[in-house]
């Protein structure tokens, strides 16, 4: 258990809280009120670096009528938006409907102050600087060769894969995603960010065997992301924290500063999980995505990328997948319909954004099993808040 950080400055309401450790977090061993603390205070687990807002914060003004009751269906069960959050862990909630607040939860002793975890949702932000480093020109196109961006991989199951594969998850190279699993590629991954050694993650990932043709099949890999991480790193030639700074959270009008995980003091960020950030900033960045990637009148990513980061990509194989550039689509049912999409973390984090409808959500949760058991699907849940705003 990390001790309270006594030192810090900014007035964090939450920096005298005990926390646990990266590996409790990922072996579900942490306690319900120890997960809550943690998942708050996930800047003291490794070096951070900051995201820097601008200097005016975009109004997020109330809406005239609030939404406080949603009901759906699962497995023939109904459920509440009170049964939700309960079953849920749901510790912040945040509904947007053209662009202004119709629900707004803190629970667990949240406050519009909180800085929460984003678990995976942290891809979504990765494949979106990736976007952004081909409109700048950093990148010349999502079909150009990993290993012209990350040279470590040269010689790796990365030769012949692109950017584009890596953001569909379809790189080919051989992957075991299980948190639980000591010896999984996931954790070795981690182990390499426990490590704190430079290089030690692209290392891991240079040793991968081949298990498929690029393109061909689809395996969910946060080795992946850290791939996207270090195409984005090496391609605009400054850290990811400073270039989502400078592309979308002082454009967007984010209100508070954001931290992000890095795999060693003054390395490369995470690409696939550690950022911390506020309920509300996380509502403006879907509102970002929502208006296809303009911020403060500009177009930060390219002309009809949104759509295509968030429509389901086909294989090589042929095979049809339900996610797009490190975004998850609804397989079925009205958001499948709206065309919507939602960014999607371990322990309850999830970014929705359904630009048909004009709907942001984002939801934190508490959660302490990796794997979800026992929880509510969110899709239902999403299609639901999007009826009742109808």
């Amino acid at each position: 258990m990390t001790p309270p950080d006594n030192g810090n400055s900014d007035g964090y309401p939450h920096a005298l809280e005990s926390i646990g450790t990266v590996r409790q977090i990922y072996d579900g061993a942490l306690s319900p009120e120890l997960a809550v603390n943690t998942y708050r205070n996930i800047d003291r687990l490794f070096p951070t670096r900051t995201v820097e807002p601008g200097g005016t914060p975009s109004a997020l003004p109330a809406a005239a009528a609030r939404l406080t009751q949603v009901n759906f269906t699962v497995s023939a069960a109904r459920y509440s938006l009170a049964d939700f959050m309960s079953v849920n862990r749901v510790a912040g909630l945040l509904i947007l409907k053209d662009g202004k607040i119709v629900h707004e939860t803190y629970q667990y002793g949240n406050t519009q102050r909180t800085r929460w975890m984003s678990m995976s949702v942290a891809k979504s932000i990765t494949s979106t600087l990736i976007g952004a480093a081909v409109k700048d020109g950093y990148i010349a196109s999502i079909d150009d060769q990993v290993t012209k961006y990350v040279r470590r991989l040269v010689g790796s199951a990365y030769d012949g894969a692109t950017v584009r594969n890596v953001m569909m998850m379809a790189s080919g190279a051989q992957w075991n995603e299980t948190y639980t699993n000591p010896n999984s590629d996931r954790r070795q991954l981690l182990e390499a960010q426990i490590s704190q050694k430079p290089g030690s993650a692209m290392d891991l990932m240079s040793k991968l065997p081949r298990a498929a043709a690029p393109g061909s099949v689809y395996n969910y890999s946060t080795g992946e992301t850290q791939v996207a991480g270090e195409i984005v790193y090496n391609a605009v030639k400054k850290p990811l924290a400073q270039y989502l700074s400078e592309k979308i959270w002082s454009k967007a009008g984010m209100e508070a500063q954001a931290n992000w995980w890095l795999d060693s003091p003054n390395g490369v960020e995470i690409g696939g999980s550690g950022i911390s950030a506020t309920l509300r900033d996380y509502g403006r960045f879907g509102l970002f995505v929502m208006n296809d990637g303009v911020a403060a009148g500009q177009q930060v990513v390219p002309v009809g990328w949104v759509t295509d980061a968030g429509t389901p990509k086909v294989l090589t194989s042929g095979n049809s997948i339900n996610y797009g550039y490190l975004w998850w689509i609804p397989p079925s049912g009205p958001s499948a319909a709206d065309g919507a999409f939602y960014a999607n973390g371990i322990m309850g984090q999830q970014i929705y954004v359904n630009r048909k409808e004009k709907v942001v959500i984002v939801v934190w949760g508490a959660q302490t099993d990796p794997a979800g058991n026992g929880t509510l699907p969110v899709v239902p849940f999403f299609d639901a808040v999007v009826a009742a705003l109808k």
